[in-house]
């Protein structure tokens, strides 16, 4: 497990300070793929790098089990009360694996010597390297790519170099910092059932940092939503998209969603989304508790309004559906309210954009009941 605690780092530059981690406080458990999300500048990076002490935080603290509590104070790192030596730094950065956006392999050597670098001065015998890297190049589908160096390879296999180099040491923890921002969409499906496959077989806790939603969706069971240095939300996958809280949640959300398409059409005033006097543009997120149940078809029976759908997507994630779609609904207003409460009263999450054709700035609300 992992337990952070009000950590916070500052960058001290001659244009002005920059508060890149601002009071993070985070549990991880163990064998976990954890994703942070967040735009570029949001801190993301800065504070996986203070997992490993690749930065060293100003204040707070890093709980990893089998190393013991790090309490930053001053910008030093205190192991246990202690101040905490090179070497207790670099034995605790031995189990932590870290890959990259970039790889970082070294180009004169080849694959085996990639793989087998952190191996160098750890008291292993040659034949034991040996049998390691073949056990990790099997494990990442390069068993064929010993000899080879890394430019003739694509960038999915630079990749699964790197993920082989990091789980050399055998890490119980690996940090992926934007590992898949640099490949194609089908090297970056590739290299997500890889690690999660790692994940899987090996009982690694993954930390996943990324700017990508999809990415998240994809193998995360937890996510934080990091903005302006702060974690703004956190908890499971499946709760974070299907009922997402915070503004920059909703637009992560929609970046891998059709409803995404909603906010294009938005910024266009799409003759699509316009609305007139007695008409509200809503968009509607059903989660597990309501999916199935016709409560939509229910509610306008009931209480006489007419829906017209623009856009709709449903998914499955991690077993559980979820799903939404934007319409246009009209009807009595009265009627109409009546519904939108039932639908709430239902676990389905509302959000009116535009009302009566006014301008949807200032007359949007947000309502989720669950």
């Amino acid at each position: 497990m992992i337990e952070i605690r009000e950590l916070n780092k500052t960058f001290r530059l001659k244009s002005g300070d920059v508060e890149a981690v601002r009071d993070v406080s985070l549990t991880i458990d163990d064998g976990v793929i954890y994703g942070v999300i967040g735009s570029s500048g949001a801190g993301k990076s800065t504070l996986v790098r203070c997992l490993n002490l690749l930065e060293t935080p100003d204040s707070g603290s890093i709980q990893i089990e089998g190393v013991g509590e790090i309490v930053f104070r001053n910008g030093k790192p205190y192991l246990n009360g202690k101040g905490m030596s090179a070497r207790e730094q670099n034995n605790m950065r031995r189990g932590i694996g870290m890959i990259f956006q970039h790889f970082n392999l070294l180009d004169r050597c080849t694959v085996f010597e990639n793989v087998a670098y952190p191996l160098q001065h750890t008291g292993r015998s040659r034949k034991q390297i040996e049998q390691r890297v073949s056990e990790l190049l099997a494990l990442v589908g390069l068993e064929d790519k010993t000899d080879v160096y890394p430019s003739q390879l694509s960038g999915g296999q630079k990749q699964r170099v790197a993920i082989a180099r990091a789980l050399a040491a055998e890490p119980r923890i690996l940090l992926s910092d934007e590992a898949t921002s640099a490949l194609d969409p089908e090297a970056t499906e590739a290299i997500l059932s890889l690690l999660q496959a790692v994940n899987r077989q090996l009982g690694v806790t993954i930390v996943l940092i990324t700017h990508e939603m999809a990415v998240i969706k994809s193998i995360a069971d937890r996510v934080a939503v990091m903005e302006n240095g702060r974690v703004v939300e956190e908890g499971t996958v499946y709760d974070v998209f299907a009922d997402p809280q915070k503004e920059i949640t909703r637009k992560f959300v929609s970046t891998s969603s059709l409803l995404g398409k909603l906010d294009k059409l938005l910024e266009e005033n799409a003759e699509l989304v316009r609305v007139k006097p007695g008409e509200m543009l809503v968009r509607l997120m059903f989660q597990k508790d309501c999916v199935g149940e016709h409560l939509l078809t229910t509610a306008a029976r009931k209480y006489g309004f007419d829906l017209n759908i623009i856009l709709a997507n449903s998914e499955y994630l991690h077993g559980n559906p979820v799903g939404g779609m934007a319409g246009i609904i009209s009807g009595e207003r009265e009627n109409v309210d009546k519904g939108l409460a039932f639908l709430r009263q239902n676990h389905v999450s509302a959000e009116v954009i535009r009302d009566g054709g006014t301008d949807a700035a200032a007359h949007a609300e947000s309502v989720s009941v669950s």
